[in-house]
């Protein structure tokens, strides 16, 4: 896990055993700021995420301004990356680059919605937008921060996505080789070539037979 990510959490963590919970009340509402943020950290712990994203409302909502909101919505973004939840993720990752990103922190957002998309990805032959777009969001971020401290993992984010857009489109100019469409055969098999210009050397991943004639 990233050390950024581990230090939100540590923190988070502290908050939480050094205040306790504030109140035991039955009401649900109008509650201290510190309040709303221990319980979405001790709901997370319990593994209610659901729960914990009604409480993050409730937080939101009831304190607009509060400091506490910016490592909140980054606690619960990560949680749902850690779930596999990754629209949520990237729902929690695009309110905080709209809303708390500064130019220090906002290349380490970025990257992390990256990654959330990548690991998304799970068929690459039925996600082709969503890989699409990631490689597309994968060039902006290495145009925008060259010098930042994440190009690496990025950079190799985008090349394993380029594979799979090479065996995409090599699959669809195999398949009108067989069909006797040289034209639309030739068409695919640059495309591939422009992706990965070997496209042999990629090995491809095994499905069960069930997923294998749906992909």
């Amino acid at each position: 896990m990233n050390n950024k990510i581990i230090k939100i959490v540590f923190i988070a963590s502290l908050a939480y055993v050094f205040t306790g919970c504030s109140s035991k009340q039955t009401e649900e509402y109008n509650k201290p700021a510190i309040y709303w943020y221990n319980k979405m950290i001790k709901q997370i712990s319990n593994y209610q995420i659901d729960a914990a994203d009604d409480t993050f409302t409730s937080l939101e909502s009831e304190h607009r301004n509060s400091p506490l909101l910016p490592s909140a919505i980054m606690i619960i973004a990560v949680t749902h990356m850690e779930e596999e939840e990754y629209a949520m993720a990237n729902y929690y990752f695009d309110e905080y680059l709209k809303k708390y990103s500064l130019k220090k922190n906002a290349d380490f957002i970025r990257y992390l919605k990256i990654k959330s998309n990548f690991l998304a990805f799970k068929n690459q032959f039925r996600e082709q937008e969503l890989l699409s777009k990631t490689i597309i969001a994968s060039d902006n971020f290495i145009s925008d921060y060259p010098n930042s401290q994440y190009i690496n993992l990025v950079k190799t984010i985008k090349s394993r996505l380029l594979m799979s857009k090479a065996i995409f489109d090599k699959e669809i100019s195999e398949l009108y080789e067989r069909i006797e469409k040289p034209k639309a055969q030739e068409f695919y098999a640059q495309k591939a070539s422009e992706n990965w210009k070997n496209t042999d050397t990629i090995k491809k991943v095994d499905v069960p037979w069930y997923r294998a004639i749906f992909e």
